[in-house]
C-alpha cells in the first residue's frame, strides 16, 4: 500500500510546496474538495470567495489521504472539526470554513482579485529574508516545547538582510 501512494509521486510535490521558503497563498474559489483542500492545506494562507466549499470525500471511494491531510487538517482546525469533515465527508462552506480557521480571509464576491492582489502585495513588500527565515524556523520548530524551540531559534539566528541598512533608511525617510 505505502509503495502505491509513493509512485504517483504527488506527495512530494505537496511536500516541497509547504516548503518553499517565500509564503505561499491557496486562492479559492468554488469548490476545494480531497486532493485541492490537500494541496491548499500545503499553503500558508488560504484565501476564499464566498462561493468556495471545502470537503474531504476520500472517505466515499475507500481510500485515505496520502498528501498530508490526516496531518494538516487537524493542525489547522483541530481534531475535532477535522474529524467531521474526513469521517462525514459533509461540506464546508466559506463563512464555516473561516470560522473554524480553515480559510485565512473570506471575502466578498467580486472583491477577490482585488483584496489578494493587495495581500500579496503587502507580503512582497516584506524582506524575503525575513519571511523566508521565519517561515524556515517555523517549520523546523513545529511540535517543539517552547524551551527547545527558543534555543533553535536562537542558534540558528540568520541574522539581519543584506538590504537591512536601506530598509532602517528608507523607514526614516517616510516616518519625517
Amino acid at each position: 500500500m505505502i509503495e502505491t501512494w509513493r509512485l504517483c509521486g504527488a506527495n512530494q510535490w505537496i511536500e516541497r510546496l509547504a516548503r518553499l521558503p517565500m509564503p505561499v497563498v491557496a486562492a479559492v474559489h468554488g469548490v476545494c474538495f480531497t486532493g485541492g483542500l490537500e494541496l491548499a492545506l500545503a499553503c500558508d494562507f488560504i484565501f476564499a470567495d464566498a462561493t468556495a466549499r471545502f470537503a474531504d470525500a476520500h472517505r466515499k471511494w475507500g481510500l485515505v489521504s496520502a498528501w498530508g491531510m490526516s496531518q494538516r487538517l487537524p493542525r489547522r482546525i483541530g481534531v475535532a472539526a477535522a474529524k467531521l469533515m474526513m469521517f462525514t465527508g459533509r461540506e464546508v462552506n466559506a463563512a464555516a470554513a473561516q470560522e473554524t480557521g480553515l480559510v485565512d480571509l473570506l471575502v466578498a464576491a467580486g472583491e477577490f482579485e482585488k483584496v489578494l492582489a493587495s495581500f500579496v502585495g503587502e507580503v512582497l513588500a516584506s524582506s524575503w529574508h525575513t519571511n523566508a527565515a521565519i517561515k524556515r524556523l517555523m517549520i523546523e520548530t513545529d511540535g517543539m516545547p517552547l524551551a527547545a524551540a527558543l534555543a533553535h531559534e536562537h542558534y540558528r539566528y540568520p541574522g539581519w538582510a543584506p538590504n537591512y541598512g536601506e530598509r532602517i533608511a528608507a523607514f526614516r525617510v517616510n516616518k519625517t
